[in-house]
């Protein structure tokens, strides 16, 4: 907490700063809540135990370099019975979920042959494979063979992963806006915009659709709901309310994707709790205000799962919020947003382990080393395989047994 008061500090006197330098110190301030080298708490050593969950890697394979060690929301999409995968430098890749096998890939270049820097993505559509850039575009490729569609400016930096539905392309910019473009043409269909604090965690939240309806969580601890076919507010609800005296105490953050379950939406902030909302009318369930996240949760039809900052994971009742149990053995492994695999919960680690624990008391059932670096990006999970995109680019499936 020292690094972070001094920081602030630093930030409010450099005033006058430029502003990408001002950036660049609130890119290392999200490096320090998330696993940058400002973080003192070191990983929880790994324990020796009976495992009762061996998994298998099926297959291995390499899309770029990965990440490369930045703060982007690139994870793989799957589609069609392929799987799709971006790194930083520019390339994406299509390969074939049974077996790995590389179908496709293009490395993206601008007008002047430079690498187009991938920030966000991909999202899959019904035509079309749209990544985020670094440099503020939208950019669309062919399904079947890669080839480029088209490429839309946008106000700022994309950093969420763009959601494609009833032919419209939903991306998040860093400067708060939202934008809808045609998933065919990527003309621009409608935006809104929205204030962001002036102190933020980078990152932002996975647009969720419903029907109709597009709800968003922003950097104020507000959820807000918009038309889809124009992009119209229609509610907006207050998740958490900011505390404490200085502006990092006060960050309340929802850069966690939302999930929804029978016309309920679970969200949660980095600093303000989690929450229950209706999407009907946004009015606020329950709250748990001692169980906050930047990565993610989960869930399955009884429970929620969430990866909090500590590394702990938790099990919540969806109904009520209250906490059922908390696994702590991990602590410090800057754990990924859990996924709910076969009865189990699945996670990511710091050291590109991946861990199985019981949904009934947390405890750890089995893990195995996929990658040499951290995975951050959320395991995604198809049928009985569980796909792991680690930050170097590692690109893997997992089946337990």
């Amino acid at each position: 907490m020292r690094f972070l008061t001094v920081l602030f500090v630093i930030l409010i006197l450099s005033g006058c700063a430029a502003y990408d330098t001002v950036g660049e110190s609130l890119s290392g301030i999200k490096d320090y809540f998330t696993g940058g080298a400002d973080n003192t708490d070191p990983p929880s050593p790994l324990t020796e135990y009976s495992p009762e969950v061996e998994a298998d890697i099926a297959w291995k394979e390499s899309v770029g370099v990965g990440t490369d060690e930045q703060t982007l929301k690139l994870v793989p999409a799957i589609a069609n019975g392929r799987i799709f995968a971006a790194d930083r430098e520019g390339l994406i890749q299509a390969r074939d979920l049974g077996s790995g096998n590389l179908l496709w890939e293009s490395h993206m270049e601008d007008e002047k042959e430079e690498v187009i820097e991938f920030s966000a993505g991909p999202g899959v559509g019904v035509t079309a494979v749209i990544v985020g850039s670094k440099d503020a575009e939208v950019v669309a490729l062919s399904v079947e063979n890669g080839s480029l569609l088209w490429k839309t400016p946008v106000s700022s930096e994309v950093l969420s992963v763009p959601v494609v539905a009833n032919d419209h392309v939903i991306v998040r910019t860093t400067d708060g806006s939202v934008i809808a473009l045609n998933e065919k043409t990527g003309q621009k269909i409608w935006s809104y915009e929205h204030n962001v604090p002036t102190l933020t965690v980078r990152g932002t939240g996975v647009p969720l659709v419903i029907e109709d309806t597009l709800i968003e969580g922003y950097d104020n601890g507000k959820l807000m709901a918009l038309r889809l076919d124009d992009g119209k507010y229609v509610w907006e609800s207050t998740v958490t309310i900011p505390k404490g005296r200085s502006e990092v105490e006060r960050l309340v953050d929802i850069d966690v994707d939302p999930i929804e379950s029978r016309g309920v939406i679970y969200t949660a902030s980095y600093n303000g709790g989690s929450a229950a909302v209706s999407i009907l009318d946004g009015d606020v369930l329950w709250r748990n205000e001692a169980v906050s996240s930047h990565t993610g949760l989960a869930q399955d039809e009884q429970y929620l799962y969430i990866s909090n900052s500590d590394g702990h994971v938790l099990q919540l009742d969806k109904r009520t919020g209250s906490s059922l149990w908390e696994q702590k053995d991990l602590h410090g492994r800057k754990l990924t947003a859990p996924a709910v695999y076969q009865g189990y919960v699945v996670v990511g680690d710091i050291e590109g382990y991946v861990h199985w624990l019981s949904t009934t008391d947390g405890h750890q059932l089995g893990r195995v080393q996929v990658a040499d670096e951290g995975i951050d990006a959320k395991p995604v999970v198809v049928g009985d395989t569980v796909y792991i995109y680690a930050k170097d680019g590692t690109l893997a499936a997992l089946k337990a047994r």
